[in-house]
């Protein structure tokens, strides 16, 4: 047995005990061929049997067979003391002294209770799933790493292989201590699957009782501005609405930065409030366009005439696959990212020229599931639900003499669907199912509906008005009445609603309140 301090430690014996047996043995014959001796539990042996690979059965270290149905195999001091012996001459001296074989390489990998978890949620039959042998082997291979190798990865292999031909049957301290790594960040992972199979949420709350960060392996260009470097991490939730990764696949151009995964987020967000085709334009992670239409072109050819000139480098979702007649909707228009649920090969091939274009498939995220944001304050992480809270029709409350028509209360539901993903103080300006004019992130709500007027034009004419919350003063209604609005649908609640109802009557504008706000910071 090797001396820690050598560096490099000879692989000399080897234990195997896999559940997932794949590749196990090209592995087992390039270590029988340097003259590695094998030692295998049942199931592994006579796997490697079937491949024609010779090994040892373990119940010769240990006495015993499977006990208890497989649950006891390897937890006995027959094998566990050949894997956790210290390096250097007292551990050989007490290996000795106790008959026990000392092991140098121990391939492990577990039960697949993740697979089975998935599969079936909350069976109380996952319990058998549960390895502990398994884990305990790797655990203490893992804490051993000073002469013992531990792999849990069949990915590791043939990398394994490599070294110890190139490196005379030995591997290094560097090779050990990044097995051990690699294996306690496994043994958490499955501990941590288990203990949310197994957990319960807070009483009356769905959010997650454990929330990890896992690092993405994909690498972020930057973060807000270039000179930012930046990551990006998948949340893991614990217990009830555990959370889910969002698909993403870049079929064209450069990673998504930290700004595309931010707008991209919005955009998506948007087009799944609707049922119909619809496209959304979003710049600075708030909409500056949103339409639906007959055909995904045609709601991409209305999104993007809302705002001409906020368009420019902006990211374009769908709810429906791209298609190659939506392309002719792109001309002149530079769009920095569009995404869709599918694209359509012609449609890729028809923006190709286009050298700064990423296209990435990516579905909208369900309405009915539960999702959560988060943002950080003062060093903590915020964590809240996502508002999918949809209107009712019987929650517009009519409170002017005037009433909107049939086709206004449709364009407002539409406005309502699309100012709740704006930055707030925020109003959209609607004509159908289409946006044309949006005026969000700014300090007051007059100035909102101001920037929304000025967007829209003459298009204003005519237009509803849906606002994220109330109105403080009658000033924002005078601005909308000025441009021709016809109707406002507003959460209402201010001290001034008289105010501001007298200014809707004035002004011939139909005004109805939800009760609820949708402010999104």
């Amino acid at each position: 047995m090797a001396s820690a301090s050598t560096g490099t430690v000879p692989i000399r014996r080897a234990l195997l005990a896999v559940d997932d047996k794949r590749d196990l043995a090209e592995f087992a014959r390039a270590l029988a061929a340097r003259g590695v001796e094998l030692w295998a539990t049942t199931g592994t042996r006579k796997a490697l049997a079937e491949a024609g690979v010779v090994s040892s059965p373990v119940e010769e270290l240990t006495g015993i067979a499977d006990w208890f149905g497989g649950r006891v195999k390897t937890l006995h001091p027959g094998v566990l003391g050949g894997v956790l012996a210290p390096a250097g001459p007292e551990g050989e001296a007490e290996l000795a002294r106790r008959g026990l074989l000392a092991f140098d390489l121990v391939v492990v990998n577990f039960y697949p209770f993740e697979e089975r978890a998935a599969a079936r949620p909350g069976d109380p039959g996952l319990v058998e799933a549960i390895d502990i042998g398994g884990v305990t082997l790797a655990r203490a291979a893992a804490k051993n790493h000073a002469r013992v190798a531990a792999v849990t990865d069949r990915s590791e292999y043939p990398a394994l292989a490599a070294e110890l031909e190139r490196e005379g049957g030995k591997l290094s301290a560097a090779t050990r201590k990044a097995l051990a790594h690699r294996t306690f960040e496994r043994v958490h992972a499955y501990d941590r699957r288990i203990a949310q199979e197994l957990a319960e949420s807070p009483a009356g709350t769905s959010f997650p009782a454990h929330l990890e960060l896992h690092r993405d392996s994909v690498k972020m260009r930057y973060g807000e501005n270039p000179h930012q470097s930046a990551e990006r991490y998948e949340a893991r939730g614990s217990g009830t609405g555990a959370l889910e990764p969002l698909p993403l696949r870049v079929l064209k151009g450069a990673s998504l930065s930290y700004t595309n995964l931010l707008d991209l987020d919005t955009a998506l967000s948007i087009v799944a409030e609707f049922p119909t085709p619809t496209a959304a334009v979003v710049k600075h992670a708030t909409p500056v366009g949103v339409a639906s239409g007959v055909t995904p072109a045609e709601a991409v050819r209305r999104a993007l005439a809302t705002d001409p000139v906020a368009r420019y480098g902006c990211v374009i979702a769908l709810n429906r696959p791209f298609e190659a007649e939506a392309v002719a909707e792109l001309h002149g228009v530079f769009v920095d990212l569009l995404a869709a649920p599918a694209v359509d090969p012609a449609a890729l091939a028809g923006v190709e020229r286009r050298p700064k274009l990423k296209v990435v498939e990516a579905a909208p995220p369900r309405m009915d599931r539960p999702r959560w944001e988060g943002r950080t304050a003062l060093g903590r992480l915020l964590l809240q639900e996502y508002d999918t809270r949809q209107l009712r029709p019987d929650e517009m409350r009519l409170v002017t003499t005037h009433q909107a028509s049939p086709e206004e209360r449709c364009a407002l539901d539409f406005g309502w669907r699309v100012v709740r993903h704006a930055r707030s103080n925020a109003v959209v300006l609607a004509k159908g199912s289409a946006t044309v004019g949006i005026g969000s992130g700014q300090p007051s709500r007059v100035k909102a509906v101001e920037m929304a007027i000025e967007v829209a034009g003459a298009r204003a004419e005519g237009a509803v008005l849906a606002s994220d919350a109330f109105f403080p003063f009658a000033d924002g209604i005078e601005a909308a009445g000025k441009g021709g609005v016809k109707a406002i649908l507003q959460p209402g609640g201010s001290v001034r609603d008289p105010e501001v109802i007298a200014a809707a009557e004035r002004f011939g504008i139909a005004m109805y309140f939800t009760g609820w706000r949708i402010f999104r910071h």
